[in-house]
Parts: structure tokens; sequence; C-alpha cells
């Protein structure tokens, strides 16, 4: 690994003349660094890939590959991309100048070579060379935070529920992190609580507020309201997230609470896409479930309802935010809700889709190869036979 110590730091000369090349090694390792020589194009590119140099000094003009085509060949080669490259050259029009730049060279050095210069330009390559390595660490380092962030929201999600409601669900943020959560649990032993939420932004930011409230409602750590009825729940939530300078984001909800034995479904949203209640009989009717109310955190003084409808056994709930219907088709047009109720229709003509079949076709409505915005989508089958419930609440805090 190199480092700030000159001994460490490995620097090629590629040089078909043999008297620069002596000059230059002298020069340089008198300073303290290690210096390798090559003779030609070919051997000084087969070396930089063996050895990996901080730096590399290059002649332009050179048998079997100029220094334009190393400096080509080297930038283009990603562990080697950083290297910082010294063109030498005689010439000084300004069209040989952007050339080199063009190939990716980062500096010059003009025959004759004056040492005083060359070691300037040295320290200042290096100085660079160092500081992408430094950014590089930081890097890593915090992708490998993100991706433990990452992995934490995936293991807090709920589990597919198999009797005698069917759940199951995707989470695809844009990044490692994404704004979007969701959870399904049953709240008594004849009602379940099925949500889905969307914090504004992406990343870390957007994560932390949305797990944040996944756990908030987990543990029901609102006093005094009824989590049976979503309006009360929204308007807890939206004094809990109000909008400040400090706190910039706010967030659309889909909350709906399913009591099992009388077969309806009570729910409320706020600012969010409606869930979408697909009938599978011969009219295939898709209903929309929404009720008026901005995003929460925006204003305090925000009321909220709550909305009521039957369930019939055949009927199948989708409940997902904008993102798997915000996307740009190969026309460049946006698929868009009535888009993706098309998409949905057109997959229930031929039987009960599996959310993996659903989220294939949307896919390839897309004009680039992933979502470009956090996706979730839950799909909620609704069984005949409600005459046992397992009970299974979600654990309080």
């Amino acid at each position: 690994m190199l480092t700030r110590n000159n001994a460490m730091v490995q620097i090629l000369i590629i040089d078909d003349d043999p008297i620069t090349q002596l000059l230059i090694r002298r020069a340089l390792e008198k300073q303290g660094y290690q210096v390798a020589v090559a003779a030609n194009g070919q051997d000084g590119l087969a070396r930089a890939k063996q050895t990996q140099p901080a730096l590399v000094i290059c002649d332009w003009m050179m048998p079997v590959l100029d220094g334009i085509e190393v400096c080509q060949h080297l930038k283009s080669t990603p562990y080697l991309s950083a290297t910082f490259f010294i063109l030498l050259t005689s010439r000084s029009d300004l069209e040989d100048r952007i050339a080199g730049l063009n190939a990716g060279a980062d500096e010059f050095l003009t025959k004759p070579i004056d040492m005083s210069e060359l070691q300037a330009r040295v320290r200042a390559g290096l100085r660079i060379y160092h500081l992408h390595q430094d950014l590089q660490t930081q890097k890593q380092k915090l992708e490998t935070a993100l991706a433990e962030a990452a992995q934490y929201v995936h293991s807090i999600l709920p589990a597919p529920l198999e009797s005698p409601i069917q759940i199951t669900s995707r989470f695809i943020p844009s990044q490692q992190l994404g704004g979007d959560c969701f959870d399904y649990y049953w709240l008594t032993p004849e009602t379940l609580v099925v949500y889905l939420l969307d914090v504004s932004g992406h990343g870390l930011g957007a994560a932390l507020p949305s797990v944040s409230i996944l756990n908030m409602l987990r543990s029901q750590a609102f006093p005094g309201i009824n989590y049976e009825h979503p309006h009360e729940v929204l308007h807890a939530l939206n004094l809990q997230f109000a909008m400040s300078q400090e706190n910039p984001k706010y967030l659309t909800i889909w909350y709906g609470v399913y009591h099992h034995l009388r077969r309806e479904l009570v729910y409320a949203s706020a600012g969010h896409p409606p869930a979408l209640l697909v009938s599978n009989s011969q009219t295939l009717d898709i209903q929309p479930l929404k009720t008026p109310g901005l995003p929460l955190g925006m204003f305090t003084e925000s009321q909220y309802v709550s909305h009521r409808c039957h369930i019939a056994p055949e009927q199948i709930l989708y409940i997902f935010s904008d993102g798997i219907y915000e996307i740009h088709q190969p026309n460049d047009a946006m698929l868009g809700l009535e888009g993706f109720s098309t998409i949905l229709k057109q997959l229930h003509q031929q039987g009960t889709p599996s959310i993996e079949q659903l989220l294939a076709q949307i896919q390839q409505r897309c004009n680039s190869p992933g979502f470009t915005d956090d996706l979730a989508l839950m799909q909620v089958s609704f069984c005949e036979d409600a005459s046992s419930v397992p009970y299974n609440p979600v654990p309080r805090h």
C-alpha cells in the first residue's frame, strides 16, 4: 500500500532514450523514490499493469506504442486510471498539448528537462494521487457503512405472510438505502395492519426517518390513539414529523386496517398513490383506494379521514410507492399510474400474477436497466376462509 513515505512510492519511467532514462532515474532516486524503467511503450504498459505505479513519466515519441497510446491504455484500465501521468515532449504547439490532455495526460514536461521542474511536478502529481487514494479509502468506508445500514433495513422488513391472508412484498432502493418502508402485522386476533410510506429524498437521509416511523408504529409509541383508526395514526405522525429547517423531509403514507371476520378494510392516505383493489371477476374491476390528505409533515393543522370498503374473497390489493410507475419508457414517455393499472389488468386477465412477474413487466417498460427511484410494492391476497386467524401481534417495547 502506498504511503507518504517516498521509499514506498513507485514511479515508472518509459523512454527509449537511455540517457534520458538515466538522468530522470538518478534525480528521482535521490529523492528516495522507487523507480522502474521501460524502453518502449509496450514494455512500459506491461510493467505498469504489474507494479501499479503512483506516477508514470512517459516520452511522447517512442517505438511500438507512443506516449499518447500508452496514456490511453493506462487511463482506460480501472485500477490504473488514477495513476498520475506526465508526458515528456519537445512539442510546444497548443494542438499537441490538447491531444495529450484528451488522451488523459495529467501534466507535461518539455525537453530538455529541467530537473528542478521535474521534481516539483512529481511532488505535485503525487499530492494529487494521494488525495485520490484518500478519497477512495473514505469512499470504501462509507460504502461499507451504507451496506451495513441497508442490511439492517432489509432485516427489519416483514417476512411474507402466508395464511389466512397472503402478503408478498419487494423493496428496491435506487441507491443502497431509500426512503420507502412498509410493514404488516396482526394488531389483534381479528385485525391486520398494513401500511407503506415514502419519505422524500434518497439515501441515508430518507432511510433514517423511514425506519424511525416503522419502529414507532411497531412499538405503538403514540399514547392515546386507536391504531385501528387510520386517520388517528396519520394525525399523530403528522405532528411528530413536522417539517423544519433541521428536518426538511416530508412523507407520504397509505395505512390500512383489515378486519378479517367482517371482511372490511379501513384505510387512510396522506399524499400517497392510491392502493389498487383488483377484482378477479369477469369484469376485472380495478378500484383505487385513496382518501384526501396532504403529505405528512407539511402542515400541523392538516386533517385526515378514514374510508371503508368491503373485501370480497377473490380480490387482491396492491400497495406501492410512486417509484413503480414514475419511470420513463423507451419513447421517453412516463408510464404513469394509468399505465401501471393497465399492466395490472393485462396480467390479471391471464390469472393472478406473482409479484416477480409484475416487476418484470414493469422493468420491460423502462428505458434503463434499473429503477431510478426507490420502489416498494406489496401484494395482498384475501383468502375466503375467515374461521381462524394466527394471532402474532407486533412486539411492544
